[in-house]
């Protein structure tokens, strides 16, 4: 089985993920629920992961980092907190549906909403950050990267247009996270949302908001939080503003583990050889006769884009390709809309799909290259 679906989720973990995942089944209490060794322990473990996420992203304190099940429920969180009928926010045709869905229903309740356009490479254009504030703009939100053609976004760049607007700057960090170098000092991002289960190796059902200090965000969920439990509301410290309900701390112990193999294996050697592989899968497939490939692959971007290439074999579904893809050669590949409808209807594919290869530091050239070989038969 050659997996190439690692933008859904990465399938090839560490083999350090799964061992922490069953020791903290075997081990671990409640974090905050207990003096006891297996509460305390899970309690130190989870501040452990917190530190190392809020130096992953500069974002300055631990505290700043809540946990949830995943980037969707963290960029809910972030909408819903944050904004108020009649702000202004903007936002692009990038986007997945974790962040369009969120500012749709926030809109039907009085929230404008502004979505930028995207040229036939699916760009957005710096400019239209800049010509689309108005005086009641909040906030730009947006994604690093696209998750169907790998476009990266520059957050420095669009940090300097909402610090010069004195607007917050939401990032979805889905596809880049434990990839892609975030800094939310330098940057000036606001707000930074993130999964667990993709370039982060570690398990589905983990994932997380880090938030700047200063920035009050009302919380989503109420609940038990441990601490202040005479409370009639959620208490108003980070991170338990945010955390209502037990952590998913075996989950958590298996992100762990993953930040720490990250960390030990360096992010630009994970991202290098992805962008290695990316690169490969493209050159081989960019002049098949009848490929089209989806996407920025100019000679400046191919060096900074995420390891993803979206493409389709003349008129066929791209269903259908994809399951010939699995059955045929046992290629797994992802086809469909991938929840970014407006990206899709940018690119002229929303009849079609695209089929969707993304690539993880874990595959070798030789899967690479039968992936190529495969597309290339296809397409004959």
């Amino acid at each position: 089985m050659i997996y190439l679906d690692n933008a859904a989720t990465s399938l090839q973990k560490p083999e350090e993920v799964r061992r922490a995942v069953a020791d903290a089944m075997l081990h671990m209490g409640n974090p905050g629920r207990g003096i006891h060794g297996a509460s305390l322990d899970a309690a130190r473990m989870i501040y452990d992961t917190r530190s190392l996420i809020s130096q992953l992203f500069h974002v300055g304190s631990p505290g700043q980092v809540a946990f949830t099940a995943n980037s969707t429920e963290s960029l809910n969180m972030a909408v819903e907190g944050i904004f108020r009928p009649g702000d202004h926010v903007i936002t692009t045709m990038m986007e997945h549906n974790s962040v369009l869905r969120p500012l749709y229903r926030m809109e039907e309740k009085g929230l404008e909403l502004t979505v930028l356009p995207v040229d036939k490479n699916g760009c957005v254009h710096y400019e239209d950050f800049e010509t689309a504030v108005r005086s009641n703009t909040r906030a730009v939100v947006c994604t690093h990267a696209s998750n169907l053609t790998g476009n990266i976004n520059d957050l420095d760049r669009i940090g300097k247009i909402c610090k010069k607007h004195g607007i917050l700057f939401l990032v979805d960090a889905s596809q880049t996270a434990g990839v892609f170098e975030i800094d939310m000092m330098e940057m000036g991002i606001d707000v930074v949302c993130f999964t667990g289960h993709k370039g982060l190796l570690g398990p589905q059902g983990t994932g997380g908001i880090c938030v700047r200090e200063g920035l009050h965000i009302q919380p989503l969920i109420v609940g038990g939080s441990g601490v202040q439990s005479f409370l009639r509301t959620q208490p108003e410290q980070m991170p338990e503003r945010l955390e209502a309900g037990t952590l998913n701390c075996h989950g958590i112990a298996g992100l762990h583990a993953a930040l720490l193999y990250i960390g030990q294996t360096g992010m630009d050697v994970i991202r290098k050889r992805e962008q290695f592989l990316m690169r490969r899968f493209y050159e081989g497939v960019k002049d098949i006769p009848g490929v089209i490939v989806y996407g920025d692959f100019t000679p400046k971007s191919l060096n900074e884009r995420a390891p993803v290439v979206a493409l389709n074999i003349g008129d066929f579904d791209s269903g259908e390709v994809a399951d010939e893809l699995a059955v045929s050669y046992d290629i797994y590949a992802r086809a469909g809309a991938h929840c970014a409808p407006l990206m899709h209807q940018a690119l002229g594919t929303e009849t079609q799909g695209a089929v969707r290869f993304s690539m993880s530091h874990f595959n070798t050239e030789d899967e690479i290259d039968q992936a190529v070989k495969a597309v290339r038969e296809l397409s004959s």
